[in-house]
Order: structure tokens, then sequence, then C-alpha cells
């Protein structure tokens, strides 16, 4: 389900978003400084009006303002401090950097910057006891081109605001393997394109004959060239990729990944030296030639046999078709054309139920109230999430998307992605109003700092109320009805990596939950179909779906009434057992067994079968009334939890520890702030952050922990994955949800219950309990979308620095 295309980035006319925002496999592999971009545009605006409409604080509906009770100090860096950053760093002559708009492969440039994000010890003693705010600092990746053997590598960068005491230090504190070094076996990426294409043209007649296409890197080629990620290394000192051919769509549909050929060959591009490339072997219909020239004579001597080619038509397309009238199949929808229901804003500005602080992010809904934050790497989190007034979670966000794929040929086979790697920030595009998210909602914007361009995206954060469509209460009996609205508030936002759309809805309740969702839409990416028939379903003429896992990492460092937890695992078993009033007869029951993971070499957890135990995080030393400690605790909503089937890749090696189990529960360290690294996937086998050097036998009893838990899903994509993949079967969820914490179900305080008295006489009493309705005459061309108000993003040069004249030219990934 996950695409790696063609320069999938925000592009400038004159710059190029490289390796910060995606991999280009039309050339093989990330880190290009250079590739050819046959996207489609997105809407965009001029600079003017950019200039001229464009606000940092958001494009937002008008709910209440609130002060922040402090600063949000784990926000992104503002364009100000990203182009103070790099003007510092171009003063560092030691790292003879080139300007990112001037750099190739052979140059030193910076990728990205971002800010550091604090250190929890450094930072509580501000936001609790008033103490000195931590210094801020940045972080940079650096892409160094000018060796033999090229290499990327991170700094940090402070203390900010950039000053005559500001200092580029190591990062390497960060990392499990002692360095941020990561070298860069494909830092010559255009050349490897370069170099496909030739390969292509060699036997342009045999593509022509059995693809009925070109693929010689010219506009008109109705073929593109691209393959494994990550590349294989056989040896340490070797670099093998294999490509394979895919269709390119002439319509604005970026269905690319709906039409592979079913043609491969393999390539050994070891070294910057293209002279010392060379091509290993070639596949067609499971049969495997170890050189060109024997591919060529077996064509030449007739016994390629052509396969079924996948062609484009407009079942690539997502537009609407009409009623669908094949046998077996037959609709006419009706009613369609209608108007369907729709959510409704509460009647002006004094019926928005939640508050925000724009400028620091800053959100209070009931009894919640947090701070969001914004990654390159990971996208959206939340920070210092508080419920009653008491800290339930300091940090909840989202670590590292793995996709795994699996197939008979060496392109699905070759094929783990590890998304932080391209960003989920780059991708988190504006999202449209009455569609993503209710037009009511308030919108706020973010932004990511690339390739010394800083880039916008407006009303790419939305929040908002809504109505679940189920009660989250009610009883009934012959004397009284009752029931409570289930109202939950919504912080969401969605990124499209590469092929696929994947949207994130951090959603409160008001019984005090916290459910965390994860859905999934796009463009599937498929196999060739022929004899694979063990690895996915045939669901098109020449086209398997391809199987796949998804499965994606978060963090929760949960703080129950302080920093001193435990991990409690309490489980349901069965159990024959006799009881003084039972005779001394045997009784076939069950009980609730009670334990502690003590210890983080018992920490790695799958979800037990039949939901039998229950897990949490509880404070020993916080009892409640009746002797219980006080805890939360975390489940499987929808789905049943995640992890990878396969447990030892040789894709991703050791750079996917994160995804042997459902579940894992450590202790909380500065130094291990993260599950993975955005630069894993350079080296795979020895990468930046190894999650499994966090498991060190620690004690987890009564200490700072953190959970980390996988969501996602096997996927075996069938015919209803055609054109796109939906939400409804592609998703997966979390609650975190007060477990002995509070004496009674806290959505008793909702006001919006009811309570209605009858007899046989009819009604006797209604009880509101002084609840507003809402009355009156609703505006409903209010609530109509405006699709020509979609604006695109702002981009504003930050070496030379230049931030009165923003400009866009974004485009969407193939």
């Amino acid at each position: 389900m996950r695409l790696t295309l063609k320069l999938a980035v925000l592009l400038t006319a004159s710059l190029l978003l490289s390796e910060v925002s995606a991999k280009v496999p039309r050339v093989g592999h990330p880190g290009s400084k250079q590739a050819k971009n046959l996207a489609s545009k997105r809407p965009t605006t001029t600079a003017a009006q950019a200039s001229g409409s464009f606000t940092g604080a958001g494009w937002s509906a008008s709910a209440p303002q609130v002060s922040a009770p402090y600063e949000n100090i784990w926000q992104e860096l503002t364009n100000d401090e990203a182009a103070a950053v790099i003007a510092f760093l171009h003063n560092q002559t030691h790292l003879n950097l080139t300007a990112a708009a001037d750099a190739g492969s052979w140059d030193n440039s910076i990728m990205r910057v971002g800010v550091v994000t604090p250190n929890k010890t450094d930072v509580l003693p501000f936001v609790d006891d008033t103490q000195r705010k931590p210094d801020r600092w940045a972080r940079a990746a650096m892409w160094v081109g000018a060796t033999t053997e090229p290499y990327v590598i991170e700094y940090q960068i402070g203390p900010l605001p950039i000053s005559s005491d500001s200092v580029v230090t190591s990062l390497d504190w960060l990392t499990t393997k002692g360095t941020t070094y990561q070298r860069n076996y494909d830092a010559d990426e255009d050349l490897t394109g370069e170099f496909m294409y030739n390969v292509s043209a060699s036997v342009q007649d045999i593509v022509t004959d059995l693809l009925n296409g070109t693929a010689s890197g010219s506009d008109d080629d109705d073929l593109d060239i691209w393959g494994i990620d990550p590349l294989w290394h056989p040896t340490p000192d070797t670099t093998v990729q294999w490509v394979t051919y895919w269709r390119i769509p002439s319509s604005i549909f970026d269905g690319e990944t709906l039409m592979p050929q079913g043609l491969f060959f393999e390539l050994n591009t070891t070294g910057r030296d293209p002279s010392g490339w060379s091509v290993i072997g070639w596949l067609y219909r499971d049969v495997y030639y170890n050189s060109t020239e024997s591919f060529r004579a077996a064509w030449e001597a007739g016994k390629l046999e052509k396969s079924a080619l996948n062609l484009e038509g407009p079942w690539i397309g997502s537009d609407y078709r009409g009623p669908t009238t094949k046998v077996g199949a037959n609709s006419t929808m009706w009613g369609s054309e209608k108007a369907p229901p729709v959510m409704v804003p509460p009647s002006g500005e004094d019926g928005i139920r939640y508050k925000v602080d724009v400028d620091n992010k800053y959100v209070e809904w009931m009894d919640f109230s947090f701070y969001i934050a914004f990654r390159r790497d990971s996208g959206m989190r939340l920070f210092d999430i508080k419920y009653r007034g008491e800290r339930i979670i300091y940090e909840l966000g989202l670590e590292e998307a793995l996709a795994h794929y699996a197939g008979n040929d060496p392109v699905q086979s070759g094929t783990a992605y590890l998304d932080t790697y391209y960003g989920f920030g780059p991708y988190a595009f504006e999202l449209l109003a009455g569609y993503d998210c209710p037009t009511y909602a308030t919108f706020l914007n973010s932004t990511f700092h690339a390739e010394e361009v800083s880039t916008t995206h407006p009303n790419s954060i939305c929040l908002f109320e809504n109505d679940q469509g189920y009660l989250i209460q009610r009883h009934s009996d012959d004397a009284y009805v009752a029931s409570t609205k289930n109202i939950a508030f919504t912080v969401r936002s969605a990124s499209t990596v590469g092929n696929y759309d994947y949207n994130f809805d951090y959603t409160f309740y008001l019984d005090g939950t916290i459910e965390i969702v994860v859905r999934a839409s796009g463009y599937i990416q498929s196999a060739h179909y022929y004899g694979n028939d063990d690895y996915g379903y045939h669901i098109h003429s020449g086209l398997s779906g391809s199987m796949h896992d998804h499965v994606l990492t978060f963090k929760a460092d949960i703080d129950i009434l302080g920093t001193s937890n435990s991990f409690a695992n309490h489980t349901i078993a069965p159990v024959t057992t006799t009881y003084p009033w039972s005779y001394g007869m045997e009784r076939n029951t069950m009980k609730l067994f009670r334990s502690y993971i003590d210890n983080e070499d018992n920490s790695k957890l799958f979800w037990p079968q039949n939901a039998h135990s229950m897990f949490m995080v509880v404070n020993k030393d916080h009892l409640n009334e009746f002797g219980e400690p006080r805890g939360y605790r975390i489940m499987p909503s929808k789905g049943s939890g995640m992890h990878a089937t396969i447990q030892n890749s040789s894709n991703l090696i050791n750079s996917m520890n994160f995804a042997t189990h459902a579940l894992y529960v450590t202790k909380q360290k500065d130094t291990e702030p993260c599950a993975s690294n955005a630069n894993n996937d350079y080296d795979p086998a020895n990468p930046v952050v190894d999650f499994s050097a966090f498991f060190n036998g620690e004690s987890l009893d009564q200490e700072d922990l953190v959970v980390w838990f996988n969501l996602g899903m096997h996927h075996v994509p069938h015919t209803g994955d055609l054109p796109n993949t939906v939400f409804t079967t592609a998703q997966g969820s979390m609650q975190i949800m007060p477990h002995n914490y509070l004496l009674h179900d806290p959505s008793r305080d909702s006001r919006q219950t009811v309570r209605i008295d009858y007899n046989n006489s009819g009604v006797q009493a209604v009880h509101t309990f002084g609840a507003d309705f809402s009355m009156g005459l609703i505006n409903l061309t209010s609530v109509v979308p405006d699709f020509w108000a979609y604006r695109g993003d702002v981009d504003v040069r930050k070496f030379p620095y230049d931030p009165q004249h923003p400009y866009n030219d974004t485009e969407s990934i193939v």
C-alpha cells in the first residue's frame, strides 16, 4: 500500500526537495539531487495570492481563545529560527556547505532542520515547578557528498536564538550505535536513474514487443522504472538493486502502482563510478536470465511468451462512474445524488465548547487539555495531556510506519518501507473542509524545514466536536429511560506518503478515554500476476494484490499521578475450585490474577488470545479509597493490535525491532526519545536507533514508564481495493482509558443527559439537568464546502532568507 514514485515532493521552480521528502523510485533510491517529475499539479496559488491571504495563525473557525498556561516548548522551529540556524551552519567553514538550491550529489548541503525535542527531565521542573525554561536547540541533517564514501549525519545547534554562544555539537547521544553517521550507498541516484534507462534502451526492441511501451528516460515514455527499497548489500561492500517496469498514467490519476508490467532486471551499483556498474540479470515470467545477452537470445529464439499487461483505463480512476451494471455487481445506488445528512455547527462562537491558543497550539475541551506539536518525520504529536488537572500522558505520537511486502518477484520481496524516511510532515497536505473534517472545524497550520526552504501546509490539522452516532450511556425500565449523548473531541491530520493516505485521529471522550486511530486509503502497490497466488489474490487482468504488513508504532509516555508508575497485568483465567458453601463439590469458574511486568527483559508483549488480560499503567503509591491502584488501561479498539508477520526481515535486518511484538514497556530515558530514526533506511543493518537496545534489564517497578504500541493491518488486497483502499476496512485503534482512576463514570458529569419518567398514563417528568438544546433555524449554506478555497502550500526560501516573497509550486505524488 506504500509507493515511492518519482520525486514525490514539494518542488520549487529551481529547487528539488530530495532526501527530506521522498525517495525517487524512478531512479532507484533516496537521496537524489536531481529527478524527473511527471506529477500532476495540486491546486496552487500564486505568490501574490499566498502572501496576500495566508497567515501563520491558521485558517480556522472562531473557537474561543484561551491563554496557554506556559508556552509550547515542543513547537517546531519558527521560520526565523530555521533561517538563523541555516545561516549559522553556512558560517561554519569546516562543514564546506553549498546552498541547497545549487547543490549536487557531490556537494555537502543541509537536508533538513528541525527542533530538538527538549528532554523530559528538563521540561517537568519548568512546567510543574516554574523553574528555568529548558534551552531550545535545533537539529540538522547534513548530506555529505564531497567524498568517495558519501554519508548523512546529524548535528544539534544551539542554544537558540542564535548568538555568539551558539555552537554546533554532536547529536550522537540520542543514538544506540553511538553515532548519527549513516553511509549513503546511493548518493548518485541521478546517475543510477540514467544507468537504468540506458540499460532499458539497450533492449528497447524487447521492451516494445513484450510491454508495448518505451522506457528511455524521455518525456514521452510510456513506462517508468523503479524498484526495491531499501537497497541490498550481499556483502558490506556491494550494493545490489532490483527494478521493474510500471506504466505511466496519462490521466490525472496517479495509479501507476496499479500497472506493474512483470519485467525485472538486477543491477550492481556499488561505488560512485558508473563505469563499474553492471547488469547482473533479468527476470521474466519467473525465469531468471544471468545476462542481457542470454535474455536477448531467449527473446530472439521466440521463447518469451507474452504476459497479460496492466493497461490504463477508467478502473484506475477514483471519480464517480455511474451505476454498476456488470453481472453480480448490479447497483443503481438510488438516492446518492441527494444531499446526505450533515453535521452542523453550534450557533456562533458561544456554542463552541472548546478553547484554543492558536499561537501555542494549546487546546482545552471539557476535562482535557493538551499541546500540539508537529515534526517533519512523524507529523502531529501531543504533549502534556491533562485530565481534570492531572497529567496522564506526557507525550503521545507516531514513531515509525513500516510497510513490509512479500512476493515471488524480487521487487515485492525486496520492498520494506520505513516511512519516517520520507516523513509524514512533508505530506500532511491541506485538509478538505466538509470531507476530511466538518466545515465548522477549527483548522491549524503545520510547517517543516527542508533543503533550506520552509513549507507551510495551511489547514493541515483540524479540531472538532461531533456526535459519535451512539450513546455513551443508556438504561431503561418500566418507569424511566435515561440516556447520555456520546460527544467526543477529535484532533486530526492526514498524510499522503507515497501512494497511500494515512488518517490520524486522537479522540477524547467524556469518560476520560483517549483513542488513537489510524486509517489508510489510496492506491495499493500491486504486483504483476504470474504464479504468485501464494502472495495475493488475482484482482485484475494482469494484476495481483501484493500482500504486506502495515505496522505503525506509537509512543505513549504515560504518567499517572507522577512519574513513578508500574505496569500491571490482570488476567482472567479459568479455575476449578471449591467454596465453603459448595459442600466440597468442585465448581468450574474463573478468577482474576494480578501481577506486574517488573523488568524490561519481560516487557515485550503480545495481546493475549481471547483478550483475557488487562494491561495498565498504575501508581502503586496512589490507591483509591477502596485500596485499588489508580491507573489507565491500554487496549486495542478497532483491530486487535499489530506486529509484523516477518520477525527477521531480510530487508530491514536490525531496523524493524520495534515491530516484532504488539507492545513494549521501557523505562523512560532522555537518551531514548524515539523508537526509530529517519536515517535508518540508508543502512538497515546498522541503524542509527536500534529499538532492541532499549531493553537492558532495568526495573519497571514504580519508574517513569513509556509504552510503545503498534497499530496497523495485515493487508492482502482484493478486488474491493480497486481503485483505492477504503478507510472502513483498513484501520486500527488503541484506547487509553481510566481504570480505577476515579470513583465513578465521569460522563455522569455531562449535562448532555436526559431522563424521562413515565408510567401507564404517559410521560410524568423530563429531566434535562440544565442542558441547552440547539434551537432556531439552521443555515445549511454555511456547511456547504467551498472547494475553490483550497490553497496548497506556501514556501519560503531560507538561504538567502526572503520572507517577503513566498512562492508556491506544490506537486503531488504520482
